[in-house]
């Protein structure tokens, strides 16, 4: 990717308005071990016009193990940096090719290399104009890591691991969500964002799905519009998508364990309450498929045990989650 195309896609959105949003992330796998971490900086301006703040959390998913999360801030945050960072405040920074900061036990120095271009789960036009309450862009889809990672002073060596780096903008959470991330090999990776808006009378619409398949090269679906014939069933553990887009049929099943899960309860700029249930250790299954004169083909399949990395989410105090663990 050349640095205009990545920094236009990454770069600080909010400038200084209520009632926005906006979020970097980095979710990333060992291939080896299934060891994960998930790194969330967002800057949050309430709607209600009080001072907008900066927190967050990191997640460590240790092999074997219990998951294990920090928060930092909340911390007040201004729109504007002047060192290059996307984002700089409670819990460290977010720049091109590193991720650096501390939170309670936890500290981590990271850099990252990602030879593909960003991946446009929403459209991109959507994204520069603000059309949707919310949108997200993979800036790196198939990121990968190097550095440390230190958990009560044990250091851990990341190198190699494999996963994204992404960032989201725009007025809150949806309704209902949920959220995948596939790497598949080289620079092959699937994303997957599906939800339920919470604008009155969609609310009880079902999900819609946007999905963005690299292999090869090539992004699938050639538009990046609405996979409008795909049904989506949010469900915990075990969640799933299946429907056709053009003349194929996809399949997509999840399975979050719960051991494997964390879950959070953080606040949207109006001042609702959400839950995320949040996995990088995820099963995933994905099956492209046609039919022709009634015989069904595979075109292609993937596999990945212990190594995706999905996401449930809901607005409300009520929200479902798969354990009780909740940090922070």
């Amino acid at each position: 990717m050349t640095p205009h195309e990545l920094e236009s896609a990454a770069a600080a959105r909010w400038r200084g308005q209520p009632g926005r949003l906006e979020v970097w992330y980095a979710t990333l796998s060992d291939p080896v071990s299934h060891a994960g971490l998930w790194i969330h900086h967002e800057v949050v301006a309430p709607a209600d016009g009080d001072s907008p703040f900066g927190h967050g959390w990191i997640t460590w998913f240790p092999a074997g193990a219990e998951p294990h999360t920090q928060r930092f801030g909340p911390e007040p945050i201004g729109p504007s940096h002047d060192d290059g960072s996307w984002y700089r405040g409670a819990g460290g920074r977010v720049a091109p090719g590193s991720l650096v900061g501390c939170a309670g036990a936890m500290d981590w120095d990271l850099r990252w290399t990602d030879p593909g271009s960003p991946l446009w789960t929403f459209p991109r036009f959507v994204w520069e104009r603000e059309l949707l309450p919310g949108a997200q862009v993979v800036l790196a889809p198939t990121a990968e890591f190097r550095g440390t990672l230190s958990v009560n002073g044990t250091p851990h060596q990341i190198n190699g691991w494999r996963g994204a780096v992404s960032h989201i903008y725009g007025h809150g959470n949806a309704e209902r969500w949920g959220w995948i991330h596939a790497d598949l090999g080289g620079q092959d990776a699937l994303e997957v964002v599906t939800a339920v808006s919470r604008r009155p009378g969609l609310c009880a619409l079902r999900p819609v799905a946007f999905i963005r398949l690299r292999t090869d090269g090539r992004d699938w679906p050639g538009s990046t519009l609405p996979a409008v014939r795909v049904r989506t069933v949010l469900d915990l553990p075990r969640w799933q998508l299946e429907g056709r887009i053009g003349k194929r049929t996809i399949r997509i099943r999840v399975d979050q364990p719960a051991d494997r899960c964390v879950s959070l309860r953080y606040q949207d700029p109006d001042g609702a309450t959400v839950v995320c249930t949040n996995t990088e250790q995820a099963d995933i299954q994905i099956e492209i498929s046609h039919r022709r004169r009634g015989a069904r083909t595979v075109d292609r399949r993937w596999s990945l045990p212990g190594t995706g990395h999905a996401e449930i989410g809901v607005r409300g105090d009520a929200a479902p989650t798969v354990n009780e663990r909740m940090h922070g």
